[in-house]
């Protein structure tokens, strides 16, 4: 009885050992792999992150429309040298109206409106095809051209523009 549970699991880990040999690691040259039936794709990794986009500050100043100050995002040199240039980020999409979306680090439950996170957790997205329909909390990486903000309060910190959902 014993020699048979040795067997199989000897037979379980030599099929482990095969598969894991059969899949290329890619992850050194910035691609992580998604193996399923229906799916064999390689995706670039994120060039851009939360952690990142969270490195910001903020000084106040006045405006003709907010006389006793409001605060402006003061946006890092890192995050200046990418903009207008393709980035890659992932995160939860929120709509915003019918027709437009935004990218956030968290889910709409705790996401920047909810007041559990701050104005640099969400990105505003301008899709290459504005026809797209997308689902409140769905998961998506998109490709574009990053753009911030640091002038206009009324609007997002961050942008990503002409963007595609390459996996979601």
């Amino acid at each position: 009885m014993r020699k048979n549970y040795f067997i199989v699991a000897v037979l379980m880990f030599s099929g482990l050992m095969l598969m894991s040999l059969r899949t290329p690691s890619l992850q050194s040259s910035g691609f992580t792999t998604t193996n399923t039936e229906a799916d064999n794709t390689a995706v670039f990794s994120d060039t851009l992150s939360w952690k990142l986009l969270g490195q910001i500050k903020y000084i106040k100043k006045a405006t003709d429309d907010y006389p006793e100050g409001v605060m402006f995002p003061v946006v890092n040199p890192t995050l200046k040298a990418k903009s207008k240039k393709t980035i890659i980020m992932s995160g939860f999409i929120i709509p915003i109206d019918n027709k437009s979306y935004a990218l956030s680090k968290n889910v709409f439950a705790s996401c920047f409106f909810c007041g559990q996170a701050g104005p640099e957790t969400i990105m505003g997205i301008k899709f290459k095809n504005p026809n797209m329909k997308l689902k409140t909390d769905q998961y998506v990486t998109l490709e574009g051209t990053f753009r911030y903000n640091d002038s206009d309060v009324d609007d997002w910190i961050y942008h990503i523009e002409n963007a595609v959902i390459i996996k979601g």
